[in-house]
């Protein structure tokens, strides 16, 4: 790639045209080459008399440019991902203020963050300043909180975000990508955005990994990367470290996802990219600290990665307030604990009371939902929608994997209550 000459007849890159009186592409005084620059010359009355008449049909072409024309082919073809309903359209539609509904559809956290995070936003004094482009703030509470040293981590608008910055440093238009349904759909979603390939390896009927089956399809289809998620959402199985090591024995760069983590009762796997030069863990503040609103994700990264995901990233990525709350919220490690340990609790109580319910079959957890098997003939869908209109939302499915389940998301025991009320009455 280099800077397209339009002015001489060289076939040169990177030829510079005839030093005019004012140079308008340099910086102190030295031509800049830009990469993928097209220099144009300056309008003119001699330039705009050289410029030919375009005829009818050329008149025509342009006219029936539609603009989808420039939207690049695979983008054309992409389904667009199926996000939650927020609240204010569920109050809509159901005709209920948002405070009466029991929103247990998308695992977010009910308690929200802790005390401090709101002084902080109260007290935000430069929200009309450009944020910090390296985080730095928040990346060196992150390397006290995790252990994790802050030159090895990344921060982003959410780990979403991430996830798709890994995929536009690593992948190539056809590269491929290993994934193992069912699991979180954004990765899927985002290889289509970056026209990767996805290969898939299902679950065994348990949602545990078919192993076996993985090193298969690595040593076949050459995928570039695996996105594992651990705990996992839907099902909230967790991947055990024999597992993880033998996944991390084969030439794919490894993806943990643990945006569920704290819930496990297990070690995050963050410091074991200082050994692994194929492992990167993605964490949130979405679950952990209920920030799920302002969008904050993180990644521990191997140092040879890194380097390469701070050159392509947005330069503004996380902004004030998000990086002020995610702060603040660290501040007070007692509150995440305690409600960590609520939310926990509370899991094994709804997991014992949706076993009682005569068509569920619920699955066990490490996370902050429970899958739940729709049996004895009903519909998974029809259920999610009798128990809207109750008010209470749970999460149904649409793909084929788990076409005859629904996830419920653990909320307070008030929220488990008003469930379990609404549940009753439908047997």
């Amino acid at each position: 790639m280099g800077v397209i000459d339009l002015f001489g007849k060289s076939s040169s890159l990177c030829v510079e045209r005839p030093k005019p009186s004012i140079n308008c592409c340099s910086f102190e005084g030295k031509p800049r080459r830009s990469k993928s620059t097209f220099m144009v010359p300056p309008a003119s009355s001699s330039s705009a008399a050289a410029v030919p008449v375009k005829e009818d049909g050329q008149q025509e072409s342009v006219r029936s440019l539609t603009g989808d024309s420039f939207i690049r082919p695979h983008l054309r073809q992409l389904s667009a991902y199926q996000p939650i309903l927020p609240f204010e359209v569920l109050s809509t539609r159901l005709g209920r203020k948002p405070e009466d509904i029991v929103k247990l559809d998308a695992n977010e956290n009910p308690y929200g963050p802790p005390p401090e995070v709101f002084e902080a936003l109260g007290s935000m004094r430069f929200p009309y300043i450009y944020p910090d482009p390296e985080s730095r703030r928040l990346r060196a509470a992150l390397a006290e909180d995790s252990g994790v040293e802050a030159e090895h981590i990344l921060v982003g608008c959410g780990a979403d975000e991430l996830i798709d910055l890994i995929m536009r440093c690593v992948l190539e238009p056809g590269d491929k990508i290993l994934d193992c349904p069912p699991t979180f759909t954004m990765y899927e979603f985002d290889a289509a955005v970056n026209a990767a390939l996805v290969v898939k390896v299902p679950r065994n009927p348990d949602f545990s990994l078919d192993v076996k089956r993985i090193f298969e399809v690595v040593e076949q289809e050459k995928p570039k990367c695996i996105f594992l998620t651990s705990p996992n959402n839907p099902d909230g199985s967790i991947i055990d470290d024999e597992t993880l090591l033998k996944i991390l024995g084969l030439p794919v760069l490894v993806v943990l996802d643990e945006a569920y983590i704290e819930f496990a009762g297990i070690e995050s796997k963050m410091k074991w990219v200082k050994k692994y030069e194929n492992l990167i863990v993605l964490r949130t503040f979405s679950k952990r600290a209920a920030l799920a609103g302002l969008r904050v994700g993180y990644g521990a990264f191997p140092l040879s990665i890194i380097e390469f995901l701070w050159r392509a990233k947005q330069p503004y990525n996380v902004s004030v307030a998000a990086e002020l709350a995610a702060c603040a919220a660290l501040q007070n490690p007692v509150y995440l604990e305690n409600v960590k340990v609520a939310l926990v609790q509370e899991r094994e109580r709804l997991f014992k009371l949706l076993k009682e319910v005569p068509f569920l079959n619920p699955y066990p957890s490490y996370s902050n939902f429970i899958l739940c098997e729709v049996t004895s003939g009903r519909d998974a869908k029809k259920l999610k929608e009798d128990l809207a209109k109750t008010g209470v939302m749970i999460r149904h499915y649409s793909n084929k994997e788990l076409a005859g389940y629904v996830r419920v998301s653990v909320g307070k025991p008030e929220h488990t209550d008003a469930l379990m009320e609404s549940l009753k009455r439908l047997y």
